[in-house]
């Protein structure tokens, strides 16, 4: 597990609230505000930990830096099934905890959506990624992150050595980022091979056809129903012959244990903190490209500050496709030019941008 210090950014506030007569357990990390009120996700899982969120809320720091927009990192966790059926007790009680906590703006993550997001919006009237109907843009139902991770892999896959057009794709986590990942993709001329849930992964070497795979997903609960292709167990698709590799689910599924397993060229960060640091330095040494997740899945986070800024959906589409592209772009050239791993090359970005605004903050 790769630790966060305290460091000269932050975490600047870690808060743990207790709920005995509800039986649950919640975590606020309030990294870095230089930069304006963090917006960071509300994971739900009964293994998160107070360290994972502040981990993520690093993570959420660099990313809204790197990406140019006025917020901070947060981020949240709730210590609960996310299928429990009492969870709107739970958000709705979290929200009023956090009431006051006005410098985190929540947004939804592995476990919550944008329904919760209206649960804590209509308790404290701070949150994003809401639903259409009440105002926000649905970060789930319109792509967001996987667009965000297609325009990507289209600035990505030349420093690869990967024509996108053709190439061969595997996803670990068939959600909502890795459903619209692939759809957008596919627009782009990819080839997905293999996708992986919860219950397993399917895997054909000439391609899965992307909209009935999407249908057997929603129908029967999980990728393995799929008709035409090898099922095998979920930690095999990082086993998978492609060329581009998308784990879209939890955190530290790459790691020094299977690393040296991974076949792909490029390696697109779905998901947050989806790689130990040592396993990205081992396929750094491969010659494995791997674009961090604070840069290749940003797109949801710009969306959410669009809709926060009352943006419209193509001002936030645009935003995306400007940012993500040049970022990438960018990241990837200190990368080549300064013989340094892409994480270290965007942190180094980020970090500066965030010491600047943290000069011009009064000392207390």
């Amino acid at each position: 597990m790769n630790k966060i210090p305290i460091t000269e950014i932050g975490p600047s506030e870690v808060i743990q609230l207790f709920f005995p007569v509800s039986n649950f357990h919640a975590i606020v990390v309030v990294d870095n505000t230089a930069l304006g009120p963090s917006i960071g996700g509300v994971r739900v899982s009964p293994d998160v930990t107070v360290e994972e969120v502040k981990r993520l809320a690093r993570t959420m720091t660099m990313k809204n830096s790197v990406a140019g927009l006025p917020h901070g990192g947060g981020k949240a966790g709730i210590i609960a099934d996310p299928r429990d059926p009492k969870k709107e007790h739970y958000f709705r009680i979290f929200s009023q905890a956090i009431k006051d906590l006005q410098e985190y703006i929540p947004g939804p993550d592995m476990g919550s959506n944008e329904e919760c997001m209206a649960w804590i919006y209509d308790e404290i009237g701070r949150a994003t990624a809401l639903p259409e109907e009440i105002g926000g843009l649905p970060l789930d139902k319109l792509g967001a992150t996987g667009f965000g991770l297609a325009e990507c892999a289209e600035i990505a896959c030349p420093y690869a050595k990967i024509e996108l057009k053709g190439a061969k794709v595997a996803i670990q986590g068939f959600g909502s980022v890795g459903k619209a990942a692939v759809k957008f993709l596919s627009e782009k001329g990819a080839i997905v091979v293999a996708a992986s849930d919860t219950r397993g992964s399917i895997c054909n070497p000439d391609g899965l056809d992307i909209k009935e795979l999407m249908a057997v997903k929603e129908e029967k609960g999980s990728v393995i129903h799929y008709k035409t292709g090898t099922v095998k167990k979920c930690e095999e698709l990082f086993l998978t012959p492609c060329d581009i590799l998308i784990p879209a689910a939890t955190a530290d599924v790459i790691s020094k244990d299977n690393v040296d397993g991974v076949k792909a060229k490029l390696i697109l960060q779905g998901a947050n903190i989806p790689a130990t640091l040592d396993a990205e330095e081992i396929m750094h040494k491969k010659g494995i490209l791997s674009i961090p997740d604070f840069i290749a899945n940003a797109g949801g986070v710009i969306m959410a500050a669009m809709e926060y800024a009352k943006k419209s959906e193509k001002e936030a589409f645009d935003a995306i496709s400007e940012r993500i592209k040049k970022n990438t772009k960018l990241i990837l050239e200190k990368t080549f030019n300064e013989k340094t791993l892409p994480r270290q090359a965007a942190e180094a970005i980020a970090k500066e941008r965030v010491l600047k605004a943290m000069a011009y903050k009064r000392v207390s």
